[in-house]
């Protein structure tokens, strides 16, 4: 008699966790929707363009020649990007252990802005949902239990503002007709490895610094970035590090990546990941 009375709870208990979690999974995709269409409203798509070499006139000779060597003649112009990844982040400071993400990441170009979905991993059957966007030129973050319950977020400023777009621009590498001067970007050459790319709009602008590798490959970003801390921003400097080419959709980028705080006392390694699937104008 106990025996069947403690079967009657646990079932009853499992199927109670699982109306929850079906519950919740069925809210963070109403809310990625959402928000994915808010991004998508104000997009210019289905552009009917393509690259070409004239669209490298006047760039300076790396910028030059790793476009020529990513793009092939003819390729549309990207205006829309789905990509998923994998990977492991910190989600504290630099003692904080590393946790298992999975994201999913939709880009607009016209204009520049993003919505990355992170579910991230704490402990067995307890996960927090990382949701970065930057839209109509404005960024925010925020973090939640199950992706239902507000830890704590960042609402628009231009701090946030400026670090969105910051990588949203390092980030081109995975959509890299973003990356000419028909997308509103501006480079400047440094040296014959390096150049520096801005792009602006009113108030918001941003500028990252691309390394480029003897394959024509960008192997590094960097930029003075604003980081949260405290409650406040902190300028610190930030890298990108590329790797692992691949040609996806005709175009060649790299689908694994490292991001790194420069820290006073050491460098902070935050994130490491892998793009899984890409996709270009489907949005």
């Amino acid at each position: 008699m106990c025996t069947t009375r403690l079967r009657k709870r646990v079932t009853g208990s499992c199927i109670a966790l699982l109306v929850i979690v079906l519950a919740t999974v069925g809210w963070r995709r109403r809310k990625t929707a959402q928000d994915v269409a808010e991004l998508r409203q104000v997009a210019t798509t289905r552009r009917e363009g393509t690259f070409s070499e004239e669209d490298l006139e006047g760039l300076p000779t790396p910028v030059y020649a790793y476009l020529d060597t990513v793009l092939q003649e003819g390729q549309p112009y990207i205006d829309s990007v789905y990509l998923e990844q994998t990977g492991k982040l910190r989600p504290g400071d630099a003692a904080s252990p590393w946790k298992p993400f999975a994201a999913t990441q939709y880009v607009t170009v016209d204009p520049p802005g993003f919505v990355w979905d992170a579910s991230v991993s704490l402990a067995p059957f307890v996960s927090v949902r990382v949701r970065d966007q930057f839209h109509d030129w404005a960024g925010t973050a925020n973090v939640s239990l199950f992706g239902v319950v507000p830890l704590e977020g960042d609402d628009s400023s231009s701090e946030l503002d400026e670090a969105a777009l910051m990588r949203y621009l390092a980030e081109a590498v995975w959509y890299p007709t973003a990356l000419l001067p028909t997308a509103g970007v501006e480079w400047e050459s440094i040296d014959k490895r390096t150049a520096k790319a801005t792009i602006e709009n009113g108030d918001v602008s941003a500028s990252v610094t691309f390394s480029f590798t003897e394959n024509n490959e960008v192997a590094h970003v960097s930029a003075d970035r604003y980081r949260h801390v405290d409650g406040g921003y902190e300028v610190t400097p930030w890298s990108g590090y590329w790797r692992n080419y691949e040609t996806r959709n005709g175009v060649r980028v790299p689908t694994a990546g490292d991001v790194v705080w420069h820290l006073r006392d050491g460098d902070m390694h935050a994130w490491t990941g892998h793009v899984t699937k890409l996709r270009y104008n489907e949005l």
